[in-house]
């Protein structure tokens, strides 16, 4: 692959792979499993939001205490994927409810992954969520 950016279709095998994924990640934040949940992310992943940066460790460790938990996360239209070479960059609009230390929060927010391949697999490194604003 060159080192240019490739606008890959649902027809090209790394973006099916990559939206494959993502929506396993998707299953394993549903389920609150703190273990199946990071073994999408690599060490060194964080996310950022409105309320700044957190560590795989600090996310996964609150995911864990059943301080956060997830019922539902939805996709809403098909994501943006864009491969450059061992790096992917997945974009997204979702849907999900979440509940945070007992208090039911329904979102709508623009995500975005970076993922980089390791010894043959995908690994997010870095999300971006983003509230989608209001009309």
């Amino acid at each position: 692959m060159s080192d240019a950016a490739t606008t890959t279709g649902s027809r090209d095998p790394v973006h099916a792979e990559l939206v494959a994924v993502d929506q396993e990640w998707t299953r394993a934040i549903v389920s609150n499993d703190a273990g199946q949940i990071g073994s999408f992310m690599a060490d060194d992943w964080v996310i950022v939001s409105e309320s700044g940066i957190a560590t795989k460790e600090q996310f996964l460790t609150y995911v864990a205490s059943g301080g956060l938990t997830h019922s539902a996360m939805d996709r809403v239209g098909e994501p943006r994927v864009r491969v450059y070479g061992d790096v992917a960059v997945l974009t997204t609009r979702a849907t999900n409810t979440a509940h945070y230390e007992g208090r039911r929060f329904d979102a709508d927010e623009w995500t975005t992954s970076m993922f980089v391949r390791r010894d043959g697999r995908w690994l997010c490194v870095l999300s971006h969520i983003t509230p989608v604003a209001s009309p």
